[in-house]
């Protein structure tokens, strides 16, 4: 209970008996008890509505886990690129499916060859259009031309590599969107953690105050008993002036770091954490050096090794010829659209080879042989990148551990020393200074034993992030659209 709601409860203490300058008697003292109780009960009316300060909705981890990777933001983003991603598939399947046009033109001309081509295809060519006078100066004719025709490529190694190519990317997308959740989950994992931390904070920063406070009246105590110094007085009450700011400081941080996680979660406002650590199992090194291999980023780079690999022999391709078959069948008529007057078929046959390009398909191949060696050293790196890593957060578990314990050990000693103080200064053995300066370093050790225990925590979640085992150590299956 602060300060604040301490003085409202001293307000019938004050002023229920007795108003200033006068004595209440009979009704005015009735009166005067039921404007208090009403006052009193509208004080106190937005703290039973409001509730605690900085409390918000508790929520255990998976279920915090499941929620980022369902509304996150960047998860969906990159759900939408990949979907986008494999509309790329269909695309180059496309090329290899047959293509049926239609068409519709309208011409009107008194060139020789067109209108006598003309009058052919609309089948009402006479014996006179023969005469070499018509022949040389026809008259104007109109063609309404309607065409329907296919294309279907029969050897078209470009669209077939292309379409592998494309397959393979959308794949590796799908992997990147994989590693995506886990980074998510880790973040989660950690905004927890904080949240968790900054709590155990506010109860350090609470316990510290109430000891103060303590060491207060014991100074009080001993200055009005003509024990103590009234000096002793003042720096105690300027210590607890003190705790109650990092008191609120500590409920801040609290709220910022509830604030976090709700940000992670698409979730406008704080979102509360429970107050039990969660379970991050530790395995042997072997088990997260074992996993490194599939990692989804990992698995990635290896389709895009893949990938880089045929487009070499994609660029190769521009050596090859393309051959395929169409058909078209016309209709004609001189007097209205999408007429039928006359009517004609023809299928044929085709083979197209580029025999030279400027050299383009020698670069192309040289570029895509480069981007091959790029995309294997990258896929080198990251696997040494992903061991070292490894093996650096399972130290880091390890000393973080051993910190852990030490801080904990820290700590029990500082309670102890500052026991013992105490009970010197109420003997008159030490001064007030030391019990402060005892206070001041078991502060710092309960608020360092709190820390260590998040960086265990937070140490054992990265290792498993680096492995690419977060999700599966925490036992969170993530829905997948």
């Amino acid at each position: 209970m602060n300060r604040t709601i301490r003085e409202i409860l001293r307000i019938p203490l004050r002023y229920g008996v007795k108003a200033p300058g006068r004595q209440l008697k009979g009704p005015g003292m009735l009166c005067h008890m039921v404007l208090t109780l009403l006052s009193l009960l509208i004080l106190w009316i937005p703290f039973f509505l409001a509730g605690p300060v900085g409390a918000a909705e508790p929520i255990t981890l998976k279920e915090a886990i499941r929620d980022a990777l369902r509304n996150s933001h960047e998860i969906r983003s990159m759900e939408s690129a990949v979907l986008a991603g494999k509309e790329d598939v269909g695309i180059a399947m496309s090329h290899l499916l047959p293509g049926l046009f239609f068409e519709e033109r309208a011409l009107r001309t008194n060139n020789p060859t067109y209108a006598f081509m003309a009058k052919l295809n609309q089948e009402r060519f006479t014996a006179r259009d023969f005469e070499l006078e018509h022949l040389n100066n026809p008259d104007a004719v109109t063609d309404y031309q309607t065409s329907l025709f296919f294309e279907q490529p029969l050897f078209a190694p470009k669209a077939y590599i292309g379409f592998g190519i494309a397959k393979k990317e959308a794949i590796a997308n799908e992997e990147d969107l994989k590693r995506k959740r886990e980074e998510v989950a880790f973040l989660v994992v950690r905004a927890y953690l904080d949240i968790q931390t900054a709590a155990a904070f506010v109860r350090v920063a609470d316990r510290a105050a109430a000891d103060i406070r303590e060491h207060l009246r014991l100074a009080e105590l001993r200055y009005q008993n003509g024990l103590g110094l009234y000096s002793d007085v003042l720096r105690a009450s300027t210590s607890v002036t003190e705790a109650e700011q990092k008191q609120v400081t500590a409920r801040k941080n609290r709220t910022v770091a509830e604030r976090a996680l709700g940000l992670l979660l698409a979730i406008p406002g704080e979102v509360g954490a429970e107050t039990d650590r969660p379970e991050i199992p530790l395995r042997e090194l072997s088990h997260y050096t074992g996993a490194a291999s599939q990692r989804k980023d990992i698995q990635a780079l290896e389709m895009r090794r893949e990938s880089a690999r045929d487009r070499i022999r994609l660029a190769e391709t521009g050596y090859l010829p393309t051959v395929g078959v169409g058909g078209t069948y016309q209709w004609n008529d001189h007097d209205r659209l999408f007429g039928t007057e006359g009517e004609s078929w023809q299928m044929a046959a085709f083979l197209k080879w580029d025999l030279f390009n400027g050299a383009r398909t020698v670069h192309e191949r040289r570029k895509a042989r480069y981007l091959a060696m790029q995309a294997e050293e990258a896929l080198a790196g990251r696997k040494e990148a992903v061991l070292f890593g490894i093996h650096e957060a399972y130290l880091s578990v390890d000393e973080a551990r051993k910190k852990a314990d030490l801080a904990a050990a820290a700590m029990k000693t500082a309670e102890e020393g500052t026991r013992l103080i105490r009970l010197r200064y109420e003997g008159g053995l030490s001064p007030l200074v030391d019990l402060l300066d005892a206070q001041t370093a078991l502060n710092q050790a309960r608020a360092a034993a709190a820390a260590a225990e998040n960086e265990w925590l937070t140490a054992k979640a990265r290792l498993c992030y680096e492995s690419g085992t977060i999700l599966e150590d925490l036992n969170v299956e993530p829905s997948v659209p």
